[in-house]
């Protein structure tokens, strides 16, 4: 039984696949003779040469022999044609695989100083890697590229906080390194702006920032249209990292399991239409997250499962009108969430389970007008939550959850359409909530018989 021969990886496979110049030339002068003697045996039968006078019969002979050797002669051209093209395709691969080797030259040199002990020569390496990115000549190596200047910023990597005190050399170090690590970062960007047929564009491939230690950065202004982008584990320690003006319409942008321990990132104008960003089991003991006049118009943005322990977490003046917002099963024992002036327009945002003890959350002059807002089997249970001259005017608001202990206000609150449901609500009733006995309730909201018996 005969081995199976292995497959032929991508390398093996490049290049040219060219029959022998000899069997061609042999073909060739082999199909034209063929070729000459059809047309001679065809022009011979159809011109009835037997039944032909004989002086008609030797032209006609004559005449059918120059056609024939007409056709070799064209064949001949034609073989002069193919070992032209033969030439030219051979040249035209000759210089694709010097093109090739330099390209791969420029790679080895560029990494080689990427691992230098200089971060001068590191930060001329990673302009070099962005350049070859460019240049690449197909997708897989930019996108090889792309993965070693990501990798560079996964590397070990020790903040400005963790810094032995009064080191000065130390010190030096540690900026002369962010400096090198901002560039990258500024680079990323500098190409998701560019638009998607833009030939340096990086839409769309894969960054891989997992565990990657941010004190500081600019992502302003990047479009996230697909690919995967992923934060997974990262550690947003220090300085601002500003995601301001950015675009996420499409791919999917993952943050789970993120720390934002001291930095301000800012998400302020914002557009998300159609990514999946997942900020699943967050955890923000300090620093502030803001997604400040943001835009959702689509896809999904969860929060499923975060914890919010003494940082803020900012939607003020956002617009949500459609996609959904889901903060299902997080906990917010410290800190500020603040939805003050947002706009719910549409879409759904879930607060279901949610545990907000000790917190205070900001719902003042928010207007709900059209989605879906849901805070099922939320508990209430310390810390201060507003709905403050909130506007109700649309849209379904269910407030099926337990008001324990704490503050929850509705002073000044305006419902004026819609659907708020407290039908299923338990506990202290929130205050300024509930009319006098003799005043029905507006339109649309529904308490609990415990907290206001049905008229007699």
């Amino acid at each position: 039984m005969r081995e199976p021969r292995p497959r032929r990886g991508p390398e093996q496979q490049r290049g040219l696949h060219l029959w022998p110049i000899r069997r061609v030339l042999v073909l060739a002068f082999a199909g034209a003779v063929v070729a000459g003697a059809a047309v001679f045996f065809v022009g011979y039968r159809l011109l009835d040469v037997p039944g032909l006078a004989s002086e008609r019969r030797t032209s006609t002979l004559f005449d059918l022999a120059k056609l024939s050797f007409g056709v070799v002669a064209g064949a001949g051209a034609l073989v002069a044609l193919v070992v032209a093209y033969r030439r030219q395709k051979v040249s035209e691969d000759a210089v694709g695989r010097e093109k090739a080797r330099l390209h791969n030259e420029r790679f080895t040199h560029a990494v080689d100083q990427l691992g230098s002990a200089s971060e001068a020569v590191q930060l001329g390496a990673v302009h070099a890697l962005a350049g070859l990115a460019d240049d690449a000549p197909t997708r897989d190596v930019r996108q090889t590229c792309i993965d070693v200047l990501c990798a560079y910023l996964r590397l070990p990597y020790t903040a400005e906080a963790d810094l032995p005190e009064g080191d000065a050399r130390a010190r030096h170090g540690y900026l002369a390194l962010r400096e090198v690590r901002h560039t990258v970062i500024r680079l990323i960007r500098n190409h998701l702006r560019l638009a998607s047929d833009h030939p340096h564009s990086w839409q769309g491939h894969q960054f891989d920032f997992t565990a990657v230690t941010f004190d500081g950065g600019d992502f302003s202004g990047a479009v996230f249209s697909s690919g995967t982008v992923n934060f997974f584990r990262a550690e947003f320690s220090g300085g601002k990292v500003n995601f301001s003006g950015a675009t996420f319409c499409g791919g999917k942008v993952v943050f789970r399991d993120a720390r934002f321990s001291g930095s301000l990132v800012n998400f302020y104008g914002a557009e998300f239409s159609g990514s999946r960003v997942d900020f699943c089991d967050v955890r923000v003991p300090a620093g502030r997250v803001t997604f400040r006049n943001t835009r959702i118009s689509g896809g999904i943005i969860d929060f499923r499962d975060a914890e919010l322990s003494g940082g803020t977490v900012s939607f003020r003046g956002a617009e949500i009108s459609a996609g959904r917002v889901n903060f299902s099963s997080a906990g917010f024992t410290g800190g500020t969430m603040d939805f003050r002036g947002t706009r719910f327009a549409g879409g759904t945002v879930n607060f279901s389970r949610v545990r907000f003890a000790g917190i205070q959350v900001d719902f003042c002059e928010a207007e709900v007008s059209a989605s879906s807002v849901t805070f099922l089997e939320a508990k209430f249970s310390a810390g201060r939550v507003t709905f403050r001259c909130t506007d109700f005017s649309g849209g379904t608001v269910n407030l099926g959850a337990v008001f324990d202990r704490g503050t929850v206000t509705f002073s000044g609150a305006n419902f004026s359409g819609g659907t708020v449901d407290l039908s299923t609500a338990s506990g202290v009733p929130p205050t300024g909530l509930l009319p006098d006995h003799r005043q029905p309730l507006p339109a649309g909201l529904t308490l609990p018989p415990a907290w206001y018996p049905p008229q007699a």
